[in-house]
């Protein structure tokens, strides 16, 4: 079977070395992380890694299990693109004069949804939020304008699911208070 996208959402622990242990174990099956982003969750105290990979449907399975099995890790979950809503953001510092001939800032802004963020006499700062092609699409558009800079962040997504890691974290601890009413008999 071929190589799919998938994106692994990684609750865990705030601790030192989680990512290098993760990056480890991709490295081990040669799998290369196309996108990361690292944050707070809704869970106070877990954090949550988002990691975009291509892979097989074999491997995926494999390799978020050796994650889940890693001390920090809470519960890894895999999701297809269509099992998720995300976005990127991107900024794009390009040179005033570039932009400023013509009509182009108005048009840029408005046939991109893009959003200025500081004027400078040297140059200007957009900001468009989207899917990877968006932003490059845009990208593309304004190198003939003089691109000084660019940066794009990784993945942020959530799921379409509603039972998630709340739900999981609950099922837990009340099997948690099971054993532990069992063990106290």
């Amino acid at each position: 079977m071929g190589k799919q996208e998938y994106t692994l959402s990684i609750f865990s622990e705030n601790h030192i070395g989680i990512l290098n242990q993760i990056t480890i174990i991709l490295t081990r099956r040669q799998i290369n992380i196309e996108s990361i982003t690292a944050s707070e969750s809704a869970v106070k105290g877990v954090h949550l890694l988002t990691l975009v990979v291509k892979t097989t449907p074999d491997m995926v399975r494999k390799v978020s299990k050796q994650i889940e099995k890693l001390v920090d890790v809470l519960k890894v979950f895999v999701h297809t693109t269509d099992e998720i809503i995300y976005q990127e953001i991107a900024l794009y510092k390009v040179t005033t004069n570039g932009l400023m001939s013509g009509n182009v800032i108005d048009h840029v802004v408005r046939t991109h949804h893009a959003r200025i963020i500081e004027v400078s006499p040297e140059y200007i700062v957009l900001e468009k939020t989207g899917h990877k092609t968006e932003i490059s699409e845009l990208l593309n558009h304004l190198e003939p304008y003089g691109v000084l800079q660019f940066s794009r962040s990784g993945r942020v997504a959530i799921t379409r699911q509603v039972r998630e890691l709340n739900s999981y974290l609950k099922e837990m601890d009340e099997a948690n208070r099971f054993n532990t009413d069992e063990n106290e008999e």
